[in-house]
Parts: C-alpha cells; sequence; structure tokens
C-alpha cells in the first residue's frame, strides 16, 4: 500500500485528491494538512510514502516545508510531490533543488495523478521528457557557472554518459535506443548512478547534472 499524505490549503482540493486515491487498491491517503508547518508535523508522525505538496500555503509554504522534510534524516524515505497551477510556476525550479522529487499541475489528469504517484514511489521519472526539458531550460537560465566536477570522479564512463541523457531529460527507453541496450539496463545504470552521487531520485540527478558541468544548456537541443 502506498500512503500519501496530502497537503494544500483548501479543503475541495484535499477531498477530491483523497477520494481519487482512496478508490485505488494500491493506495491510500494516510493524513492531510491545511498549510506548510502542519503539513511537516503530520509527515513526522505517520510517515507517508509520498506527500502531495501545494507549492502556496499559510503560515509556511510547501517549499519550505519541503525543505525542513527532505533535509532531516529520519525522513529520507518520503517523497515529496509539488502541486502547482501553472507548469512553469516560478517556484517549480527551487522546488526541485529543495529536494522535491517532482512536480504536477493540479489539474492534471487522474490517470496521471495516480501514475505519479505510483512512479515516484518506484524512483522513475515523474516528469514527462517535455516537461523536464523545461525544468532544464529554466534552470540553464537561473544557474551560475558550474561547479567543479569532481563529485563524479566515483562515476564510471558509462554512468557519465547515462547520467547527461538523464540531464538533457530522456527516458530510460530512449536512454536504451541512445545507448543500444535494454531498458533495463539503462534503468540499472541510472539507479546505479544515483546511488553513488547520494541523489534522491532522478529530478535531482538531473540537478548534479547542470551543477556539475556534464550537462549545458547549448546540449538541450
Amino acid at each position: 500500500m502506498i500512503r500519501v499524505l496530502l497537503a494544500d490549503d483548501q479543503l475541495l482540493v484535499r477531498a477530491g485528491f483523497k477520494a481519487l486515491l482512496d478508490a485505488q487498491p494500491d493506495i491510500g491517503v494516510v493524513g492531510e494538512a491545511a498549510d506548510g508547518e502542519q503539513a511537516v508535523r503530520r509527515v513526522r508522525e505517520v510517515r507517508p510514502d509520498v506527500v502531495l505538496m501545494d507549492i502556496r500555503m499559510p503560515l509556511l509554504d510547501g517549499l519550505a516545508a519541503t525543505r525542513r522534510i527532505t533535509g532531516e534524516p529520519g525522513l529520507d524515505g518520503v517523497r515529496v510531490v509539488m502541486l502547482t497551477t501553472f507548469e512553469l510556476d516560478e517556484y517549480v525550479f527551487e522546488a526541485i533543488r529543495s529536494g522535491a522529487s517532482g512536480f504536477l499541475v493540479k489539474d492534471t489528469e487522474p490517470e496521471e495523478l495516480l501514475r505519479a504517484v505510483r512512479a515516484v514511489v518506484e524512483g522513475d521519472a515523474l516528469l514527462s521528457p517535455g516537461v523536464t526539458r523545461r525544468l532544464i531550460a529554466e534552470f540553464a537560465a537561473r544557474s551560475k557557472e558550474p561547479a567543479a566536477a569532481d563529485a563524479l570522479a566515483g562515476l564510471t564512463e558509462r554512468e557519465r554518459e547515462v547520467m547527461a541523457l538523464v540531464g538533457i531529460g530522456l527516458s530510460n527507453e530512449e536512454i536504451a535506443r541512445r545507448l543500444v541496450v535494454s531498458p533495463l539496463t539503462a534503468k540499472t545504470h541510472v539507479s546505479r548512478t544515483m546511488v553513488k552521487l547520494g541523489a534522491r531520485d532522478r529530478a535531482q540527478l538531473v540537478v548534479l547534472a547542470y551543477e556539475s558541468g556534464l550537462v549545458r544548456p547549448g546540449w538541450l537541443g
């Protein structure tokens, strides 16, 4: 059972998500919060697998709440998915850097929401390649000079290659086709790279690819 906590200051939004999620045989809502402070407390209490976190909330916004959750060692198994009204919300960029595993627009199709919850628990790509590329473009526009690539010293050449492909927004299937390997092999390389770099998920791997200079804006294509 995938345990989900809903954090949104709008009761109707929470009610709609709860009805959808609780209707699934493999997903259950284990808690709700109406502001960021309450969200952090509830996460500590119930230890959900996934938090659906609204960006704009009173007392403590979703971004600050996400930083607290992802920065607390005891909560390293919790995945945060940011909810936003607009796909290119100004805070989405910072949310990914703060440890969020991805983001969804609030009016996303029900099936896409369910797929996203299941995907983030598995550590798979939550964002579609198109959305990932727009996120990368936003990151590239705001980022400073890339840091030294010392953090990548422990990676093999193939792992660097795979990380670069993740960084430009390719899915495991697209990476497999590019490298002429099986999707399972591609996924294994991605997983090993995340473990070596201490990345919580694929979204953070994209950020690390840019911060290390492994991927640059001109590669977006």
